[in-house]
């Protein structure tokens, strides 16, 4: 019997930020999350998420925050939706 098994990426989820400013230029609404994760698969179907990474950009200065840099108002206003 064969089994084919491994890990495969998911959709890019992306959401925006209007109502957070950004730490480094302090403009607010120019913020953009996007959130990829990793699924253990089977037979090409998804059992289980493996990890999850979030990133940020800001679309005035294009500084980029990684998951361990948000800030408590990005994790709070990407938890309200």
């Amino acid at each position: 019997m064969i089994l084919f098994f491994g890990t495969r990426p998911g959709k890019t989820e992306i959401k925006r930020l209007p109502s957070v400013r950004c730490p480094y230029c302090n403009k607010v609404g120019t913020l953009t999350v996007s959130i990829a994760s990793n699924y253990f698969h089977l037979f090409w179907i998804k059992l289980f998420k493996i990890s999850t990474s979030k990133i940020a950009e800001c679309s005035h200065c294009k500084r980029v925050y990684y998951n361990n840099e948000f800030t408590l108002e990005m994790e709070n206003a990407m938890g309200m939706d």
